[in-house]
């Protein structure tokens, strides 16, 4: 594969530092310095119109006097000067370089000004940036240090990328003295250009990268940012701080970076669906990335606390209590060898207290007991220095456990002078040291939520394919007409239509204009009856008087109906009334009442919440945010990050409810955001669950037109999965064929497709001797992100069962504009135009993407590929080796 376009920038063969200085406190004179001590490995020119020379080196006038080719250029020159110096950048064939001036898009409508024209420049011209606003970029390995931090960094197998200057100095700073090292570090500034997206796609392909960590203040591109994010956490540990939790800190993000800034938990909800894990310190930071990094595997949150002191262990139960961390519940056997071990005193429980006078082998035999149980997921070991104790041997006999369990083992040896020793001898070793035991909580509860996200990383959602398809296209009808009537709030009737189309229970409603008709309609629905004002300016009707329940008669219907129109008349004339709402009386004796709604992030797009319902949800503030598309694992996991989830459950006199139901809503409210952009809030409130079902008693719609020329799914952070692409084929002898995108739930048809291939097309398809793929493999190929790859497949169906014959699948380049192909079609399946009609179809799903060519590599031994490609359109040349020809189909 060619270079990544981000190499210039990482692995420059040549910098010029424009603005280079001999003023040492200058910013061009601290990077120039930095630049010459850190022992670049490349070229290195000085570009300075005032000076022949620069710290002893020769400088020249302009970057297009150098009169070489240059990689990456650094700018550290005042704003106005910025557009001209990228020009001439562009003129000389630089690809990459890092702004470090301020006074752009964060300095108000001027400085937004100049940072378009500096852009548009730059594209013109094709050179990525980096900042402005920015420190720069480290990569300590070739002596890479163009930044004006003082002291370097040491090299590692860390990346840093940060939006964040002043941060990054404050790391460095504590990273030397800690040996802490890095492969790269990255300042972003305000992102005018190159964001996280692209930053993560690089580093996740870098071998030199084992962890990234994150500083984040705002996102631009949620769609690029969460599929490079997802993609960097299938492969490494990925950590993050974001700051603006709060409102305050919030605006002060935003006039920092310029880049949005949404909700919080929503913030909250995307990291954890992208499998990385946010922290909230800086030590935090690097101590969970260390800890991950000595390769530690929890399968849970249960945590063993073994200690010689009492009071450390309460402080320690206590910091789990708070992080939701679980003290894991000792098995007999368990206690039974700690029985035999530990002197008759010691705690009989977890945490388990080895008593004051605990030595080495007493330990040693505590931890390993703990260890070996199965119900126990990661050992935090706590030392006090006392009269008896010996730190030393205490942690010798710990670190030789570490090595035979792959569960997290964190050692916290309180003091300083008498433990010294010791956490030298951990931090040699990589087994996580702390000085008090609440970090060490804090840090078991990151990489235990590290392997928890990975799961919810794994889920791709597929079609409801097993239910009843939705009106898709009568939802959107009744929509429009509303926008067409330039309405933005659908009326309650409207709402439960749109409901309805996606298959979710409703109680019939009807609206009435007038008293009488009022009780015509009560008598036809049935008494008693519910009446609710209907106007679109009213969200929160019982506030305006406009609810009035269980109407048992015809006489309370016609009065009450003029009772809602004057009650809501006096407590807000400002709001429009057509009519009030008549339906029957939802009586569930056994019911909760539930929120499921939708809401419109700023940065991720739609947005499901899901909590408590009734008059008193905001009061409760009781609710969990989830991004779509949702799957039945997704929908649970929200279910069970809420207060109400237990109530749902047998709960005194009360049955449980219907799970799987409240699932299906919740579903189909993803199903919903997904294919009807228009929405961009929407309440069910309450959506009353009982033992039998599940009924959206209220809904209000607020909608919106979609952006003309969005592609299909523009308006989601996840992409989700593509249904509109399936297609039928049918050969000539009357077979028919599926033609699908790969889902998760395939990985069986695909192993087996893939064991079923003659020895000869398994080498033409993986270039090696594979008899079957590996579950990492197995995952990678069916759990694909469909914003930058695409699988089709060819499924013979059966009854209720597949059989996988072909698969064509794509992935796309870094560059963002061409692809590399693969396709495969079982031998008994070749030769009746299969692959033709998968290639057909993969080509124009890749030409619609908006990419420009398609690429891959085929053996010259593989004469039936080189056919088929030719016959579509593609030029074969000769390729890396003699052995393999590269084909290419532009489009």
């Amino acid at each position: 594969m060619s270079q990544h376009y981000l190499s210039p920038l990482f692995s420059p063969r040549s910098v010029a530092v424009i603005g280079a200085s001999d003023r040492p406190a200058s910013v061009g004179g601290v990077i120039f310095r930095n630049m010459l001590e850190g022992g670049y490995q490349g070229r290195l020119f000085a570009v300075n119109p005032r000076h022949a020379a620069i710290q002893g080196q020769r400088a020249y006038p302009d970057i297009e006097a150098i009169g070489a080719p240059i990689d990456l250029a650094v700018v550290a020159t005042r704003a106005h000067t910025v557009p001209d110096i990228i020009e001439a950048c562009g003129r000389h064939g630089v690809k990459a370089a890092v702004i470090l001036s301020a006074g752009f898009g964060e300095a108000g409508a001027a400085g937004r000004a100049l940072e378009r024209q500096v852009l548009d420049i730059a594209r013109r011209h094709g050179i990525r940036l980096v900042g402005p606003n920015c420190l720069g970029v480290m990569r300590p390995s070739i002596g890479l240090d163009a930044t004006f931090s003082k002291g370097g960094a040491k090299p590692g197998k860390l990346a840093l990328v940060s939006q964040s200057g002043a941060l990054c100095t404050a790391i460095l700073d504590w990273a030397r003295p800690n040996d802490v090292g890095f492969s790269s570090i990255v300042s972003m500034g305000t992102s005018a250009d190159v964001d996280f997206g692209e930053i993560l796609d690089y580093l996740v392909s870098d071998p030199q990268t084992e962890s990234i960590l994150l500083y984040i203040e705002g996102i631009r591109q949620a769609r690029r940012f969460m599929s490079a994010l997802r993609a960097a956490a299938r492969t490494k540990p990925v950590f993050l701080i974001k700051v603006g939790r709060h409102e305050a800190g919030s605006k002060a993000a935003l006039s920092h970076t310029g880049a949005l800034v949404g909700a919080d938990d929503v913030f909250d909800a995307a990291i954890r669906r992208a499998g990385a894990v946010r922290v909230s310190s800086v030590v935090q930071l690097f101590a969970a990335a260390k800890a991950l990094s000595a390769r530690f595997r929890p399968t849970g949150n249960h945590l063993a606390i073994v200690t010689n002191a009492g009071g450390p262990a309460v402080m320690a139960s206590d910091r789990a209590a708070d992080l939701g961390v679980a003290l894991a519940e000792l098995s007999e056997d368990t206690r039974r060898k700690l029985d035999a071990a530990l002197p008759a005193t010691w705690s009989h429980a977890n945490p388990v207290d080895i008593v004051g006078d605990a030595d080495a082998e007493r330990y040693r035999q505590a931890v390993t007991a703990c260890m070996q149980d199965p119900g126990v997921d990661g050992v935090m070991v706590i030392l006090t220095p006392q009269a008896m104790t010996d730190p030393l041997g205490a942690a010798r006999a710990v670190i030789e456990l570490a090595g035979q369990f792959n569960k997290p083992l964190l050692a916290c040896w309180m003091g300083d002078t008498q433990v010294a020793a010791s956490r030298e001898a951990f931090a040699k070793t990589g087994i996580p040291g702390f000085r008090t035991p609440e970090p060490a909580v804090e840090v078991f509860s990151y990489i235990s939520a590290y392997y928890q996200n990975q799961k919810l990383l794994m889920q791709a959602p597929g079609p409801l394919s097993h239910q009843s398809e939705p009106d898709v296209e009568g939802a959107r009808l009744v929509i429009e007409h509303a926008l067409a009537e330039r309405r933005k709030v659908l009326s309650e009737m409207e709402s439960k239509a749109v409901l309805a189309a996606f298959r979710i229970p409703i109680a019939r409603s009807m609206v009435a204009r007038s008293p009488n008709e009022a009780l015509l309609l009560a008598e036809e629905l049935g008494l008693p009856v519910a009446m609710k004002i209907n106007s679109p300016d009213i969200t929160h009707k019982s506030d305006a008087g406009g609810i009035r329940l269980n109407l048992g008669n015809a006489q309370a219907v016609r009065a009450t109906w003029r009772e809602i129109i004057e009650s809501v008349q006096a407590n807000r004339p400002d709001a429009r009334i057509d009519g009030v709402v008549v339906e029957p009386m939802v009586v569930k004796p056994n019911g909760r009442e539930l929120m499921v709604g939708v809401t419109s992030d700023p940065v991720f797009g739609p947005v499901i919440t899901f909590g408590a319902g009734g008059i008193m949800v905001e009061v409760l503030g009781d609710r969990s945010v989830a991004l779509p598309p949702l799957n039945s694992y997704l929908a649970g996991n929200m279910i069970q990050g809420t207060h109400v989830a237990r109530l749902l459950q047998q709960f005194r006199h009360l049955p449980p409810v219907d799970m799987e139901m409240l699932e299906r809503v919740l579903l189909r409210v993803s199903e919903m955001v997904c294919e009807i952009p228009h929405i961009r809030e929407m309440d069910i409130n309450p959506l009353i669950v009982d033992e039998n079902g599940a009924i959206a008693v209220d809904a209000r719609i607020e909608v919106a037109y979609p952006p003309a020329g969005a592609e299909r799914y523009a308006h989601m952070a996840i992409h989700p999965y593509p249904a509109h692409l399936v297609s039928r084929m049918q050969l000539p002898e009357g077979i028919d064929l599926v033609i699908r995108p790969i889902r998760p739930e395939d990985a069986e048809i695909e192993q087996a497709f893939v064991r079923g291939l003659s020895q000869e097309s398994k080498y033409f398809r993986f270039v090696s001797a594979l008899q079957e793929l590996s579950p990492a493999m197995l995952a990678r190929f069916t759990q694909i992100d469909y914003d930058r790859e695409m699988a089709l497949i060819a499924v013979l169906v059966e009854g209720r069962s597949e059989t996988e014959i072909g698969v064509a699948r794509y992935v796309i380049n870094p560059d963002g504009e061409s692809c590399e192909f693969a396709l495969a079609i079982a031998d008994a399946w070749q030769q009746k135009g299969i692959g033709y009609k998968m290639m057909e179809a993969l080509m124009d799903i890749a030409r619609d993407k908006g990419l420009k060519s398609m690429e891959g590599d085929v053996l010259t031994s593989n004469r039936n590929m080189l056919g088929l490609v030719s016959s579509l359109g593609f030029v074969i040349g000769e390729g890396e080796e003699p052995t393999i020809k590269k084909v290419v189909k532009r489009f």
